[in-house]
């Protein structure tokens, strides 16, 4: 390990407050939007999630590393964060069936990654004075250049990234003998929600970002899927059309976090940036038809707006979020259409949300028996 080659590193936000850290090794200069995710655990699955492109990672658990990383625990190809904060790097680890340490991980992506920073102090900063953009750097003796660099990042309010993370050709998951056929719009799908699909008899077909409503049909599926993303959902209008023509026709469809934004959307619901947004495993959402309580995964910078959907004759409320009452999620009155602003196919979990996967099929089959 490359313990003696530790620079000095910082990191500086887009107001001009600096936070010193150490290199863990990888020198470099990144660039991204800085926020932070409580989870305790699952750190592999956060850095390869789609929905994290262009994001600068601050990890609230005080250890990262210390369990390697595992080539099966991933949710797409390769590591999807612009870089990692975090207090304290493990260069060693502890669990049996790890393929590597994360330092190697990392090295192999050339992951720019900064320890030893007050990762308190950053979350709480963050925390009051909203997400920004940010940017990490060994060049700590070049603070202007970096200042000048950073202010030419684009903000994340109003971009759309979908496409850089969308499949490029359209893929398929499962077994082709399957019961149910389900096609997927990739706005940056995570492997774990195919694999749930999967085993509830289903066989996916998995399309681009920009894929047309007619492109979908010809396939001839059971059920439609708007998969969750990174950016801003206002820019994907291909998106907004596809699921416009998905509910004219009353068809099976279910979204998930970017994808339940672009239901919203397409109802003529408008979307906001959140001071911060909801990052990590430990989010308590209420379930407003049974009345329980669901301890979620959360990963989203953006909402939809609480008081035009509550106005939207069409729309009923499903799930809130029991932190700061934000929609969680929405299911159409008329049309076989819902979708919630969390993660149901959480790995590590919670799993408390899977059932949302049953109530996706159930969806199917009564429409397959209505057909």
């Amino acid at each position: 390990m490359k313990y003696e080659q530790r620079k000095k590193a910082l990191v500086l936000l887009a107001d001009g407050t600096i936070f010193y850290g150490k290199s863990i090794g990888i020198e470099g200069t990144v660039t991204g939007e800085i926020c932070f995710n409580t989870g305790m655990t699952g750190y592999q699955e956060i850095f390869t999630d789609p929905s994290y492109f262009g994001q600068l990672m601050v990890a609230t658990n005080a250890h990262i590393g210390n369990y390697g990383v595992n080539n099966d625990e991933v949710e797409s190809e390769g590591i999807k964060i612009s870089g990692l904060i975090c207090r304290n790097f493990s260069f060693t680890h502890s669990r049996v069936d790890s393929d590597s340490n994360l330092f190697d991980w990392f090295e192999k992506h050339n992951l720019v990654a900064i320890s030893d920073v007050d990762t308190r102090a950053l979350v709480a900063y963050i925390r009051d004075n909203g997400a920004m953009n940010a940017i990490i750097s060994t060049e700590i003796d070049n603070i202007d250049k970096l200042k000048k660099q950073l202010a030419e990042i684009p903000n994340m309010e109003g971009l759309e990234l979908a496409s850089k993370v969308s499949t490029k050709e359209p893929y398929f998951v499962g077994e082709e003998n399957a019961t149910y056929k389900i096609a997927a719009l990739d706005i940056g799908i995570k492997k774990n929600i195919l694999r749930n699909l999967a085993k509830r008899n289903a066989y996916i077909k998995v399309f681009p970002y920009n894929a047309t409503f007619e492109e979908m049909e010809e396939w001839n599926p059971d059920g439609y899927f708007i998969s969750n993303g990174p950016g801003d959902p206002e820019p994907l209008k291909d998106a907004q059309k596809l699921a416009q023509e998905i509910i004219k026709r009353d068809l099976p469809l279910f979204g998930i976090c970017l994808g339940h934004q672009v239901i919203a959307l397409a109802n003529g619901i408008s979307t906001y940036k959140m001071h911060n947004g909801h990052r990590g495993i430990n989010h308590p959402v209420k379930n407003l038809i049974t009345g329980k309580g669901e301890i979620t995964s959360q990963n989203h910078g953006f909402a939809i707006n609480r008081e035009e959907t509550e106005a939207h004759s069409d729309i009923e409320i499903t799930h809130v979020h029991l932190n700061d009452n934000t929609v969680a999620g929405i299911r159409m009155k008329n049309k076989n259409v819902f979708s919630v602003q969390y993660h149901p196919e959480a790995s590590p979990g919670p799993h408390d949300a899977e059932y949302l996967f049953d109530q996706f099929i159930e969806n199917i089959q009564k429409a397959k028996v209505e057909a």
